[in-house]
């Protein structure tokens, strides 16, 4: 896949994790990007995850839940054991993780992160989350996420 090397790939390809990239043309006018990436690759919302970042209790933590859904901060919070969570700011996000908002990846952050990824990711035989580009998408077990990531498995998804 030349041209196509995130920091999240390049994290996917050296420890040899089964996936797949995705890429498509993302339109920029476009006011979901989780819903765009679904609707341009075919597959079922429910199954294309965004990376949230939340300030939760002074620590930056990532919350990963399916585009249809929000996030729910409390449950993020009680997640890792934390008391109030609130979003992040976007240059703080972007900073601490060294992608674009809108193209963070869970995968290759410039800094690991606390992590916990919604429980439905685990109901299905792949998820699908942002490569680390606006218009790339990778799919992979939420198995393999949570074992990448040292993350925590939680119902922390709001319809």
């Amino acid at each position: 896949m030349a041209g196509q090397g995130t920091p999240a790939t390049t994290l996917l390809a050296k420890r040899k994790v089964a996936h797949t990239v995705h890429s498509y043309e993302h339109d920029p006018r476009h006011e979901s990007y989780g819903l765009e990436a679904a609707a341009a690759l075919g597959v079922d919302p429910s199954r294309v995850f965004k990376t949230l970042l939340a300030d939760v209790d002074g620590a930056l933590t990532v919350g990963v839940v399916p585009v249809v859904g929000q996030l729910d901060l409390k449950a993020l919070a009680a997640a890792v054991g934390g008391k109030r969570a609130k979003m992040a700011d976007v240059a703080a996000a972007e900073r601490a993780t060294g992608y674009v908002a809108g193209g963070i990846s869970p995968l290759g952050q410039r800094k690991r992160l606390r992590t916990v990824i919604d429980v439905s990711a685990t109901e299905m035989s792949t998820m699908f989350c942002s490569a680390g580009r606006r218009g790339l998408e990778v799919e992979l077990a939420a198995a393999d996420l949570v074992a990448l990531l040292g993350a925590t498995v939680a119902p922390i998804a709001a319809p």
